[in-house]
């Protein structure tokens, strides 16, 4: 149910002892306890919101399935199916390969962001649930399997792999999250590389007391719809 620590717990006995193996424990079981507590209550808002994305989605014509599961990089290197609702067209990766070819400026600033700033891929239900992260909402069934936390990296695509560079082994240590600490400093103000020195220290920092912070300052960012895009 809980949290495997792996050979980060034998690096932790080795050089700080007993009290820090205690510590680190401690802290993957609260945080695997509250994980499940909050995405057993995202579970039942899910369906209703679910629902309602439905409706919004035929209201503009569009009846393609909104609910989409995605191969993403999880704790260390496995890869898993992510759940999410769908905020682009059905057709969103073909649509990029003929952007990258054939539109110069936009292909500069994805190669730079790993994101657009005026994505013509989403959709106008798209552009109103990534305001307010409601997209990400599905995430919860993948926090509640433990694939996921609450708090954490940004799940990454395998195609990202290689981009991410030397920043990649530091951020597999840690369970990818819903929201984390690249999330409520700067969000997708950040190029592709402050995000991976963001979540670095997030993986070579994290703690009970960081967990927190991030948790709080996630509903400010959430309310705002600050940084979403």
């Amino acid at each position: 149910m809980f949290e495997k620590t792996g050979e980060e717990l034998c690096l932790y006995k080795k050089k700080l002892g007993i009290t820090a193996t205690i510590k680190l424990y401690g802290y993957f079981f609260v945080k695997r306890l509250f994980d499940l507590i909050i995405s057993f209550l995202g579970l039942l808002l899910l369906l209703p919101i679910s629902i309602l994305v439905k409706i919004c989605y035929i209201l503009t014509g569009d009846f393609n399935k909104v609910l989409l599961c995605q191969e993403r990089i999880g704790k260390n290197g496995k890869v898993f199916k992510l759940y999410k609702f769908r905020s682009m067209v059905i057709n969103a990766d073909e649509m990029l390969d003929e952007i990258l070819k054939e539109n110069g400026p936009l292909a500069k600033e994805y190669k730079r962001n790993k994101k657009m700033q005026d994505d013509p891929r989403i959709t106008k239900i798209g552009e109103k649930i990534r305001k307010f992260s409601i997209d990400e909402l599905p995430q919860v069934i993948n926090v509640f399997l433990g694939d996921m936390s609450l708090i954490g990296n940004r799940p990454y695509l395998p195609r990202e792999k290689e981009d991410m560079g030397k920043y990649y082994n530091d951020i597999i240590k840690t369970k990818p999250g819903l929201s984390g600490y690249w999330q409520v400093n700067g969000r997708s103000n950040c190029s592709f590389k402050e995000r991976l020195k963001l979540e670095q220290y997030y993986s070579n920092n994290f703690s009970l007391l960081l967990d927190i912070k991030i948790f709080f300052k996630t509903f400010k960012v959430v309310v705002l719809g600050r940084d979403a895009k």
